[in-house]
């Protein structure tokens, strides 16, 4: 469930509605077919890699351990801050989402609450970070599938207004909205920030691989939700911009004004609640209003617990100082909660200027961090399939094995490349320069180079060999925790059952 709804929030209920204004439905629904592709290209690395060493941090110990020493510094820390700054932002979105219903609620009280909650849940043991994000991420299938069935059966008469409006939109205003400039020119400007717009909707498998480390059966639940993520790029993100594409114009007067007003100051900048109004549905939009604030919330639950096991991973790989290694009896790293925590109070800024501006500046900033995670998951991947080669491992004996590989992993690397490269060209265009715009693209492609440079100096870390590279690191620990579980693992169904107090658990004794 945390692989189905985990990292999904603002973006793909909210913020969708900016690629499809600038793009046009048929833009939006390639630029997600386009982008699911490119992630699916990197989450097939990093299936491989994951479920063969499941270890606590991921692909952050991953890059220290195969890569490069200042490498794992250089990602680690990247991972971290991309991870802490989606906490204020996520609350910062969830503001706007409130005030659909009243715009009289005090930020602050918002921001404030937030963080007591997110401090309540991640405080305890990761049972209960789980037990939380299984609710939330149940509270996002819910909506998800509810858009579906709103964006079906309106579009064949069942609303209101019995307007069977079908793919009206698709033929008038058209698929492909100007964006920029006129002519075809611009109708590609309008396909590019779709693109860029999916490629900050679309994550995946880094999450999974930050839950390794304390997932149980992890070879097996891990292989399984990693195939989950190519069901979730085809059917809730791929089929939300196709849905949001369907429901409303991308020349709405009502989007448009909401956008273009520093990024609307309600949750109505949601299309599909302004579709929901616009064919007269009264309570449906507060049903999904309810759902979003769930969602959103959700995201930033999950960036909480990502962002303080980052942390507590860099502490173990000397990577940040050692006081972060201490942990509570339930296993929370506690220091590196602390640390995370801070982070949050950056959603206080939008008490002095506008939301939209706020959510808009953390969002570009981000951005690019998240692209260059994807892009140093492909280089890992790269330098392990070389040490399997230089040490005889055959792939086909591990538990995982990825197709078209090593080909998949430049492919992924290229894409990813281009797109962090591409990501901010508006800023050089005539007239569009803006200094603060262009750092809040690039900024971490500057900082990545000077971290791993700057450790590498002081450190003098070397290059790790390809015969050299520890492919046993945790192996015996991994293999010995699956050999002594393998017999009582369940499915996913009875465990299900069993969390929900449909079946009653086996006890030590009744195993007996």
């Amino acid at each position: 469930m945390i692989t189905i709804g985990g990292s999904i929030g603002t973006a793909l209920f909210v913020t969708i509605g900016t690629g499809l204004t600038h793009g046009g439905p048929g833009s939006l629904l390639l630029g997600f077919i386009l982008y699911s592709c490119f992630l699916g290209l990197v989450n097939n690395c990093m299936a491989e890699m994951s479920v063969f060493m499941p270890v606590s941090g991921g692909f952050v110990r991953m890059g220290n351990k195969w890569v490069d020493e200042a490498f794992g510094f250089m990602i680690g820390w990247n991972f971290f801050i991309y991870e802490a700054v989606l906490i204020p932002w996520e609350i910062t979105a969830l503001n706007l989402v409130l005030k659909f219903w009243r715009a009289d609620i005090p930020l602050a009280a918002v921001c404030a609450g937030c963080i007591v909650l997110y401090g309540i849940i991640n405080l305890f043991a990761v049972k209960w970070y789980g037990e939380s994000e299984f609710w939330l991420a149940g509270g996002k299938v819910i909506l998800i599938i509810l858009l579906f069935c709103f964006t079906f059966i309106t579009m064949v008469g069942g609303n209101p207004k019995h307007d069977a409006y079908g793919f009206r939109y698709w033929r008038n205003p058209g698929p492909f909205a100007e964006y920029i400039t006129t002519g075809d020119l611009g109708r590609y400007h309008g396909f590019l920030a779709a693109l860029w717009k999916a490629a900050f909707t679309i994550v995946g498998p880094e999450y999974i691989a930050m839950l390794a480390g304390e997932a149980a059966h992890p070879r097996i639940n891990l292989k399984r939700a990693y195939k989950t993520i190519y069901l979730r790029f085809g059917l809730f993100f791929i089929g939300g911009a196709l849905a949001c594409g369907i429901v409303i114009p991308y020349n709405d007067e009502n989007l448009v004004s909401v956008l273009s007003s520093d990024g609307g100051n309600t949750a109505a900048s949601s299309p599909y609640v302004i579709a929901m109004q616009n064919l007269g549905i009264d309570v449906l939009p507060h049903v999904v209003n309810a759902l979003m604030v769930t969602s959103i919330f959700s995201a930033g639950n999950s960036y909480v617990y990502a962002a303080s096991r980052t942390l507590y991973s860099l502490s173990l790989e000397g990577h940040a100082p050692k006081f972060l290694r201490k942990s509570t009896k339930n296993g929370v790293p506690i220091w590196c909660f602390c640390i995370t925590m801070t982070f949050p109070l950056l959603s206080f800024l939008a008490i002095g200027t506008s939301s939209g501006q706020v959510i808009t500046w953390l969002a570009n900033l981000t951005e690019s961090s998240q692209i260059i995670n994807y892009i140093c998951m492909c280089i890992i991947y790269l330098f392990w399939y070389r040490a399997l080669k230089a040490q005889n491992v055959d792939r086909r004996t591990l538990p995982y094995f990825g197709w078209a590989q090593p080909y998949c992993a430049w492919a992924g690397l290229v894409a990813m490349s281009l797109t962090v490269f591409f990501y901010g060209y508006e800023t050089f265009l005539t007239g569009e320069w803006n200094t603060g715009t262009f750092f809040s693209y690039y900024l971490m492609c500057f900082v990545c180079p000077i971290w791993y440079v700057g450790w590498k100096v002081v450190k003098n870390t070397k290059i790790v060999k390809a015969e050299e590279a520890d492919l046993i690191w945790e192996r015996p620990i991994i293999d010995a925790y699956e050999a002594s579980i393998s017999g009582t693992h369940k499915s996913v169904w009875e465990e299900l059952r069993e969390i929900r107090g449909l079946k009653k658990r086996k006890t030590a004794e009744d195993h007996l």
